[in-house]
């Protein structure tokens, strides 16, 4: 067995896996390039990838989640070398700075399906 990816939905999926490609150097599209209901993409290296599904029913998460409320059933976490740099690079490609942080050496963003995601930089 090996995991492939990780899959999201979202309202459109092409329009989702576009903006990670923007976001992801180098990552390109492995599968479903002709398909607006689903595409995956790869890094470079070939390893584990993002899937991208589109489902009309979809609700985006809450970030910060609560009671009540539609959580998130993953995140991701992307380490960078230059915290602030890329979080400007990540809004320019489409992301929102999520009001909530809580970390100071992590940024948290949204996607442009609304799903969290976390840049960081290594300080060890």
């Amino acid at each position: 067995m090996r995991l492939t990816a990780a899959v999201l939905d979202a309202p459109h999926a092409r329009e989702l896996a576009h903006f990670y490609l923007r976001l992801l150097p180098g990552w390109r599209v492995w599968q479903g390039e002709d398909r607006r209901d689903w595409v995956h993409i790869r890094p470079p290296d070939g390893g584990t990838g993002l899937s991208f599904q589109t489902e009309p029913a979809y609700v985006p998460p809450v970030w910060p989640s609560g009671p009540g409320r539609q959580q998130m059933m993953i995140h991701l976490d992307i380490e960078v070398d230059d915290l602030e740099r890329e979080t400007a690079r990540a809004v320019a490609a489409g992301a929102r700075l999520a009001a909530y942080q809580p970390q100071d050496d992590v940024r948290v963003l949204l996607d442009p399906a609304g799903h969290p995601f976390c840049l960081y930089t290594d300080s060890q």
